[in-house]
């Protein structure tokens, strides 16, 4: 069964990880997927390939969110595009990790910059496309860290954190419009790019979640699924933790 048959989507920051999960999942549900990369143009390309070999309209754009003038424009070529946008997943975002008294006030900036600031600049750009459809499901990539903190990640849970307010916020002033607003919050979720750590450390990691594994970008791609179809039409302002029970 297809929840998303239909249906078109922006995913942000979709080139890997993550992202490109949420993106690969989508497609097979029958979503039609607008994604955004920042760099590499290459896996961009294969992505667009791959999910439209799986029968839907898919296009990336080299956009980045934390721009507000590049949301603009990217929400304007999608909509003409597309025709319409039903579901938007802000995805993107970056780590600039260090103990706050190592911390540079550029390393601060720049993680609330493209982590929240981005969140802002899309959601603002969708919400005119929205408010006419009197439809849309909106869902912002927290972290479990947003939820509880983490030492050396200041900058990052802020960020994390006030996705959650402006998330909580936004599901108040657009619910009246059917627009919704959740957040997902992962907790240790498996890819390439935890592939580069050492073994013994991540397998520390897995020990301490209750499941006793890391996720799948897939685990959080089917949480976006939820989120994004009409099985959630009467949840707004909620945020979910994938995390294994690290939270419980």
């Amino acid at each position: 069964m297809k929840l998303l048959e239909g249906k078109n989507a922006i995913i942000t920051g979709a080139s890997r990880g993550i992202g490109k999960g949420i993106a690969e999942v989508y497609a097979k549900h029958g979503a039609n997927v607008a994604f955004t990369y920042s760099s590499s143009v290459e896996a961009a390309n294969e992505l667009e390939k791959e999910l439209q070999q799986l029968g839907v309209k898919a296009k990336g754009y080299k956009s980045n969110a934390a721009d507000f003038e590049e949301a603009q424009d990217l929400v304007k070529n999608v909509v003409e595009d597309f025709g319409s946008i039903d579901i938007l997943v802000n995805n993107a975002g970056i780590t600039k990790d260090n103990l706050l008294m190592r911390m540079s006030e550029e390393d601060f900036d720049k993680v609330i910059e493209v982590n929240l600031k981005s969140i802002f600049n899309m959601t603002k750009a969708v919400q005119r496309t929205m408010l006419k459809q009197r439809h849309g499901s909106i869902i912002n990539m927290s972290s479990v860290v947003g939820v509880k903190g983490n030492a050396g990640q200041a900058n990052y849970a802020a960020s994390k954190a006030g996705m959650i307010g402006f998330s909580k916020s936004m599901a108040l002033e657009l619910g009246s419009r059917n627009i919704r607003t959740n957040v997902i919050a992962p907790g240790f979720i498996e890819t390439e790019m935890t592939g580069k750590l050492d073994e013994k450390v991540v397998e520390g990691w897995r020990e301490a979640i209750p499941l006793k594994r890391g996720g799948t970008p897939e685990d959080i791609a089917n949480a976006c699924v939820f989120f994004g179809s009409d099985l959630s039409a009467y949840v707004t302002g909620q945020v979910l933790n994938v995390d294994g029970g690290m939270l419980t």
